[in-house]
C-alpha cells in the first residue's frame, strides 16, 4: 500500500510540475495578436479567394495592420469593407474605380471556326495543349470550355455561344478567372467609363479574317481616331490606357469590325 501512495504521490508531482510549466511556458512563448488585426478580420468577407494576393483574409488582415496593405485591399469586400477597415485603423478611404473581368475575345461560333472537333478533356488548360492550342483556328481565341466558370466562386462568369463572358454586377473581381485561362485573355478592367477591346488576335489583315469574322484586322484606324493618346498598338492589337481613356466611344465608332465596346 505504501509504495502504491509514493508512486500516486510521484506522478502527481510530476503533473503538477509539467502543468507549472506549460502554464510559465505559455505566458513567455505567447504571440500577441494586434487588436486592429481581429476587427479588420471581422469586416473581411471571408472568401480566401487570394483576389488580394494573400493567401486568404487571415493574411490581408495581418497586413493591413501592420501597414503593408491598403484598407481596401479586398476586391470583394469592396468600398463597404475598405470604409469600415480605414475606420479601424484611423486612416481615410480612398476609392478608386470598381473593377471587373473582361474577356478579350469575341470569336463565338458563328463568326469562329474551327479547324477541327475536340473530343477530350472538357478543361481549357487540357485543350490548349493539343495542335494549335485547340480546335479553334484562332490560336489566340476562347476555346469555350469552362475553366474560367470552374474558377470563380460568384457565379459571374459563364460560357455562351463558345465563348466565355462575364456579369460585371456579379463579378468581385477576384484575379480567379484570369489565373484559370491558359489564353490569358481575361483582364481585370475598370467597369465603366472605359473603351474595351473584344480581341487578342496578333495576326493582321486576311489571315485574320480567315480563321475568325470578328477579328481585329490591325488597321489602327482606332489609334488614329484617339484624341487622348489612350490606345497604342502592340504587335496588331490595340492596347488601351485606362489612365487616359475617356470612353468617348470614337474609337468604337471607327472600328471596321465593331469589336470595340465602351463600358
Amino acid at each position: 500500500m505504501t509504495g502504491i501512495i509514493i508512486a500516486a504521490a510521484i506522478v502527481g508531482g510530476v503533473g503538477i510540475l509539467i502543468g507549472l510549466f506549460l502554464g510559465i511556458s505559455g505566458e513567455k512563448l505567447k504571440v500577441e495578436v494586434d487588436e486592429r488585426e481581429v476587427a479588420v478580420r471581422a469586416e473581411l468577407p471571408g472568401n480566401n479567394c487570394g483576389g488580394c494576393g494573400y493567401a486568404g483574409c487571415d493574411g490581408l488582415a495581418a497586413a493591413i495592420a501592420k501597414g503593408e496593405a491598403p484598407v481596401g485591399g479586398c476586391p470583394v469586400g469592396g468600398a463597404d469593407a475598405a470604409a469600415k477597415i480605414a475606420a479601424i485603423m484611423g486612416v481615410e478611404a480612398t476609392e478608386g474605380a470598381r473593377l471587373a473581368a473582361y474577356v478579350k475575345c469575341s470569336g463565338n461560333c458563328d463568326t469562329a471556326r474551327d479547324d477541327y472537333v475536340y473530343t477530350g478533356v472538357a478543361d481549357c488548360k487540357m485543350a490548349a495543349l493539343v495542335p494549335n492550342g485547340g480546335a479553334k483556328a484562332c490560336a489566340y481565341g476562347c476555346l469555350g470550355l469552362g475553366s474560367c466558370v470552374k474558377a470563380c466562386d460568384f457565379n459571374a462568369i459563364h460560357v455562351s455561344n463558345g465563348v466565355a463572358s462575364v456579369d460585371t454586377e456579379l463579378c468581385k473581381a477576384c484575379g480567379k478567372c484570369v489565373a484559370a485561362c491558359p489564353k490569358s485573355l481575361i483582364e481585370l478592367r475598370p467597369v465603366s467609363g472605359v473603351a474595351n477591346v473584344a480581341c487578342s488576335s496578333h495576326g493582321k489583315g486576311k489571315p485574320v479574317m480567315d480563321v475568325c469574322k470578328s477579328g481585329c484586322i490591325g488597321c489602327t484606324l482606332c489609334e488614329k481616331q484617339c484624341e487622348h493618346g489612350a490606345i497604342a498598338m502592340d504587335n496588331n492589337i490595340p492596347l488601351i490606357d485606362y489612365t487616359k481613356c475617356t470612353g468617348c466611344g470614337k474609337c468604337a465608332e471607327k472600328c471596321p469590325k465593331k469589336i470595340i465596346h465602351i463600358a
